[in-house]
C-alpha cells in the first residue's frame, strides 16, 4: 500500500516514519522547502527520541520519501493523511486556514479513488466539512472516502505510541474507508491493539475528550497538592491511596506547576469553543483551565517563601520544555514562571539539555548556561521546573558549593523533601 502524508510537522513525520516501519510506501509532503531539503539530507526538524534512526532506516530501505510535490504523492497514494497544522486562534478555535489549503491541494490532484483521513486535531463536524469540500474541488468525478484516525502521541514517547498503542480509533461512515483503514493497521493485529471504529463525529470528539480528562486530572491533583501544602501533608501519599483504586488509576496523578505543550491547552479550551457552538455548558472543562492558569501563578509565591524578596536574586533554573524528552515550549509553564520571577526584580539562568535554542522564540531576558551546574553557579536557588532525568541524581555536594545558598524550589518534586533537608537544603516542592 502506497499513502501520502500532508503536514511533516511533529504529527505527520512520527506518523509517516512509523508506517514506513509497518512496510508501507510512505511519501511525506510539506510547503516548507527547506524543511524538506532538511529532511532529504538526513536532517530532524524536531526532537524525539529514536526518530532519526527510525527515519535513516525507512529512507535506506526506499520506502519512506520527502516532496513539496503534493500532486505526485496523492496521485500515488490510496490513502491520504491531513496531518498539517491546527494551532488556536486569539479566541481557541483552532485555525483550519492550513487544513483547508491542504484539502483544496488535496482535491485538485484527486485522479481516483482516495481514502482522506484527517490526522490533525479538529473540530467536530470537520470530516463531513471535507467531503463536501473536495466534492466541490475535484478536478476529475471519482469516488473517495472519508475518515478521522486522531493520534494519540505523547512527546518524548511518540515513536513507542504508534507502534504499541492503547487502541486506534477510526472514524467513518463508510464501509469500504473503514476496510481500508483496518487493512493500513493490519500490522497491529498481531500484538491485538483494539480498533475501535466509529463515526466521524465521534472519532473527532475522542480527541478532545481524552485530552481534556487527562488535563482534568493533573489539575485536580495540583489542587490537592494546594490543599496538602495548607494542611501539612505528602500529596505523594494522596496520589498513591488514591491511584491503587482501579476506577481512578495512578497515571496523570503528578503535581507540578500545571500542564502545557501543544496538546492540552489548545484541546481544552478547542472543546469548549465546540460546546458553546452547539449550546452545551461545559463547567469542568472551563475550570480546569482556569485553575491551570492558576497553578502557574501560584509557583511564585512558593519560590518567594524560598528566597525572600525576588528583587536583586539570582535564580538558577533546571529544564525550560513543558515536559522531559522534547524541545516544545508551547504553553510550557517555564515560561510563565520565569516571565513572574524577572517582573519581580530577578535575573536567570537556566539550563534545558535539548530545548534552549527553542525557548529564545518564547523566553527574552535571561541568560543561558552550558550545563546544570553552571546555572546554578552563584544563585540564591536552584528551581526545577521539567523534570529531565539528568536532573534525577545531582552531585548535592556541587550543588551546594555552587549555590550562594542551599535552598531548593522543585516544582516536579524529583526529590524527597527528608533527604534534601537532611543534606542541609531549604527545600519546597508542591504538596510535600
Amino acid at each position: 500500500m502506497r499513502i501520502a502524508v500532508i503536514g511533516t510537522g511533529y504529527v505527520g513525520l512520527v506518523s509517516g516514519a512509523c508506517f514506513a516501519e509497518f512496510g508501507v510506501d510512505v511519501t511525506c509532503v510539506d510547503v516548507d522547502a527547506a524543511k524538506i531539503d532538511k529532511l532529504k539530507a538526513g536532517g530532524i526538524p524536531i526532537y524525539e527520541p529514536g526518530l532519526d534512526t527510525i527515519v535513516a532506516k525507512n529512507v535506506e530501505a526506499g520506502r519512506l520519501h520527502f516532496t513539496t510535490d503534493i500532486k505526485a504523492a496523492v496521485e500515488q497514494a490510496l490513502v491520504v493523511f491531513l496531518a498539517v497544522g491546527t494551532p488556536p486562534l486569539p479566541d481557541g478555535t483552532p485555525d483550519m486556514s492550513f487544513y483547508r489549503q491542504a484539502a483544496k491541494d488535496v482535491a485538485e490532484a484527486m485522479n481516483g479513488y482516495k481514502v482522506l483521513v484527517t490526522k490533525s486535531t479538529v473540530p467536530v463536524g470537520t470530516g463531513k466539512w471535507l467531503r463536501e469540500f473536495v466534492q466541490e474541488n475535484l478536478t476529475i468525478d471519482t469516488e473517495f472516502g472519508v475518515a478521522s484516525n486522531p493520534e494519540f502521541l505523547r512527546e518524548g514517547a511518540a515513536i513507542e505510541d504508534f507502534m504499541r498503542p492503547d487502541r486506534v480509533v477510526v472514524g467513518s461512515n463508510e464501509e469500504r474507508a473503514i476496510e481500508v483503514m483496518k487493512e493500513l493497521y493490519r500490522p497491529l493485529y498481531l500484538i491485538e491493539t483494539p480498533v475501535v471504529i466509529t463515526s466521524l463525529e465521534a472519532a473527532e470528539l475522542i480527541k478532545y475528550a481524552a485530552n481534556a480528562f487527562l488535563a482534568t486530572k493533573i489539575t485536580f491533583i495540583n489542587e490537592i497538592a494546594n490543599l496538602c501544602d495548607a494542611i501539612g501533608c505528602d500529596v505523594h501519599d494522596v496520589a498513591r491511596g488514591m491511584g491503587m483504586d482501579n476506577r481512578i488509576g495512578r497515571k496523570f496523578l503528578h503535581p507540578g506547576p500545571g500542564y502545557g505543550g501543544s496538546c492540552f491547552p489548545k484541546d481544552t479550551r478547542a472543546l469548549t469553543t465546540v460546546a458553546d457552538q452547539f449550546g452545551v455548558e461545559t463547567r469542568i472543562v472551563d475550570a480546569v483551565i482556569e485553575a491551570n492558569d492558576r497553578q502557574r501563578d501560584a509557583m511564585i509565591p512558593k519560590i518567594e517563601k524560598l528566597v525572600g524578596d525576588l528583587n536583586g536574586k539570582k535564580i538558577g533554573v533546571l529544564g525550560l520544555s513543558f515536559k522531559p524528552e522534547t524541545d516544545d515550549m508551547r504553553e510550557s509553564p517555564a515560561i510563565e514562571i520565569i516571565a513572574g520571577m524577572i517582573e519581580r526584580g530577578a535575573t536567570v539562568k537556566a539550563f534545558d539539555p535539548v530545548a534552549m535554542d527553542e525557548s529564545k522564540h518564547f523566553i527574552t531576558g535571561i541568560e543561558y548556561a552550558t550545563d546544570e551546574y553552571d546555572a546554578l553557579d552563584g544563585a540564591d536557588a536552584m528551581v526545577i521546573i521539567t523534570e529531565w532525568n539528568q536532573f534525577r541524581a545531582l552531585d548535592f555536594d556541587k550543588v551546594k558549593a555552587l549555590l550562594n545558598a542551599p535552598k531548593i524550589a522543585d516544582l516536579r518534586n524529583i526529590y524527597e523533601p527528608s533527604d534534601m533537608r537532611e543534606l542541609g537544603f531549604d527545600y519546597v516542592g508542591v504538596g510535600r
